[in-house]
């Protein structure tokens, strides 16, 4: 009898005679020739594999290794690909004593060449974080999936799923772009076949699958296709630290100890401080690397080499598959620290001009600090990691406006002033809010103004800004403050009959045209100055309520004047005279009006007005 099963994304081929054993999946589903590292593991699992001996028989492949686990019905082959490997197909054969051989097709694919050349994102780029299920439903046919666990969907709930999918962020390129949008991050696409809670994508259930209510692998390369053919570059959402519960291997683990306290679940203690801390007891350390991130997320032990591997060879997976333009890697300081090592220098190695973004939750800028490649630190530590997110700048931006009176600048400044600890400041991603925290919006107690000058300090300040969908239509969450669910609200437009618009303006009432409109402008102003990318900073001490920095290079100077008073105020020039440098006017960015600069000039209240000096 002939079987014939597609795995995955349909790649692999199965077939055998009197088949003594069922392959379930061979991971990764292909690879390529060609690469830098020529070396490949695969994890084969299926009913009694690891009873069986593997062979290959194809030019410039060969077994360097198999290994096999405690489960029977996991094996792993170490395979070597030789440079000047041709592309092409070829059976493993897949052999038990006295019994047929099962063969599996492998496919070895030609370098995707836009993956080699493709720039990561830098201080160039402006990246809009986008949760997929909140945006754009551009296919309602794929709501619901019976084959998973979770089929309610209700827009009205805060915490179901509500129907976003890829399809309907690749409508929304067009509107992206002309915002001036130069890459998208969106939150995990990946199949998270959880009872409940899916819709954000961090349960993880196949690392090597797209979650049918969002689309399929097809509709993600198109994606990424579309997007990079605007200028968009494509961000993959990663989580490496933990998997969902459900994952199909949680019942059948290849080795006992591929997740952390597999029979006695720990949750983790959340002491981040750990990895630096020259004092760390050895219980705090194993509990925050090893502990459960929640019940329901599993803890991957990345002291298992192969299980290390299967991380990095999919994450390489996707960065060929996609062509991607960067990953954001989620949780970063809770997997194990020599890990992410291998894991982020292995990409950078195969990606010399790849970019790489590690969220960790800390407002301490040594914490921050230490992370980052370039970094010399106490302990030796080296990272391949470019870009942490700037939580410090975050924090202090919130308090430096939402706070009353005008002493809240001075933290602004000094978090500012704590660059000399960073390897390289210009790489840090900054950012006002994302889908953890309140929406900026919500932080600035609703004031359109103190939105508005939020904003234009991130596109100005240095460091690589992030933005969250739906700022530029005023989304909030202030009715629940802190509820993830109503931070991650559906974007107005994205669903077939909502009444306002944000794509297409209809509805949009004045607030929310002013700031999408002054988005538009200084997104796209941004686009064009080196000065905002490349240039160095220059900042002066805040006085009265006005704080002013600089960013300059050999041949231009841009003059931010954040001004926090409600009233306009008059401002002494010369004192801010090393910034000037003799210029006699400027073009006010925002009004588009020359003005001339004297003695003193008089700027708006509640508003950051940016000069171009001439």
């Amino acid at each position: 009898m002939l079987h014939l099963k597609w795995i995955g994304s349909g790649v692999l081929t199965l077939w055998a005679l009197c088949l003594f054993a069922q392959i379930e999946r061979i991971e990764p589903m292909n690879w390529w020739v060609g690469m830098k590292n020529p070396e490949l593991q695969l994890l084969v699992h299926g009913q009694n594999i690891g009873e069986t001996t593997p062979s290959i028989t194809y030019p410039g492949v060969s077994i360097k290794a198999i290994h096999r686990a405690d489960s029977k019905n996991y094996l792993f082959i170490d395979l070597l690909i030789a440079a000047g490997t041709k592309p092409g197909s070829f059976n493993i054969n897949f052999r038990k004593t006295g019994q047929a051989t099962q063969s599996f097709k492998y496919t070895l694919l030609p370098r995707n060449k836009v993956a080699q050349t493709q720039m990561g994102f830098s201080s160039k780029d402006v990246i809009y974080l986008i949760t997929p299920d909140r945006f754009a439903n551009g296919d309602p046919s794929n709501d619901f999936s019976d084959t998973l666990r979770e089929k309610i969907i209700d827009r009205k709930s805060d915490y179901l799923r509500h129907g976003g999918d890829i399809r309907g962020i690749i409508n929304s390129l067009d509107y992206l772009a002309e915002l001036g949008i130069t890459a998208i991050w969106p939150t995990p696409f990946l199949e998270n076949n959880m009872p409940a809670w899916s819709y954000h994508g961090y349960a993880i259930t196949d690392y090597y699958k797209v979650d049918p209510r969002f689309g399929t692998l097809a509709d993600y390369k198109e994606l990424a296709d579309k997007a990079r053919q605007k200028g968009i570059k494509l961000i993959k959402d990663d989580v490496v630290n933990h998997s969902g519960i459900k994952y199909w291997w949680m019942p059948d683990l290849p080795f006992k100890n591929w997740v952390n306290f597999p029979d006695s679940m720990q949750v983790t203690n959340h002491r981040r401080t750990i990895n630096e801390d020259l004092y760390a007891a050895q219980v705090d350390k194993k509990l925050m690397t090893e502990g459960w991130f929640v019940p329901d997320m599993p803890d991957l032990n990345h002291q298992n080499a192969f299980l290390a591997k299967y991380l990095i060879q999919n994450s390489i997976w996707w960065i060929e598959t996609l062509a991607l333009g960067g990953i954001r890697q989620d949780t970063y300081p809770y997997s194990e620290k020599s890990f992410l090592k291998d894991w982020s220098c292995a990409i950078m190695r195969e990606y010399p001009n790849f970019s790489i973004v590690g969220e960790e939750w800390s407002t301490n800028p040594l914490i921050a600090a230490y992370w980052q490649q370039g970094k010399k630190n106490h302990d030796g530590y080296v990272s391949c990691l470019e870009s942490p997110m700037d939580f410090p700048l975050q924090q202090a931006l919130a308090q430096a406006l939402a706070e009353p009176g005008n002493r809240g600048l001075d933290k602004l400044y000094e978090a500012l002033s704590n660059d000399f600890v960073y390897a390289n400041p210009q790489a840090l991603m900054v950012f006002g809010e994302n889908h953890d925290m309140d929406r900026l919006f919500t932080q600035m107690k609703q004031d359109v103004d103190l939105l508005q000058m939020a904003l234009t300090y991130l596109l100005t300040v240095r460091g690589i800004p992030q933005l969250y969908y739906g700022t530029e239509v005023l989304l909030q969450n202030t009715a629940k403050p802190g509820d993830h669910g109503l931070i991650r609200s559906d974007f107005p437009g994205g669903w077939a009959g909502d009444a306002v618009n944000g794509f297409t303006g209809q509805g949009l009432n004045a607030d929310q045209v002013r700031i999408q409109s002054f988005m538009k402008k200084i997104l796209n102003w941004r686009k064009q100055k080196s000065v905002i990318h490349q240039g160095k900073t220059l900042h002066f001490a805040p006085m009265d309520g006005v704080y002013v920095y600089a960013r300059y290079t050999a041949t231009e100077t841009v003059l931010v004047v954040m001004n926090k008073n409600a009233g306009a105020k008059s401002i002494d020039l010369e004192h801010y005279a090393e910034a000037i440098k003799g210029k006699t006017s400027a073009l006010d960015v925002l009004s588009g009006e020359t003005i001339a600069l004297g003695k003193n000039l008089v700027v708006k209240g509640k508003m950051a007005t940016v000069l171009e000096l001439k």
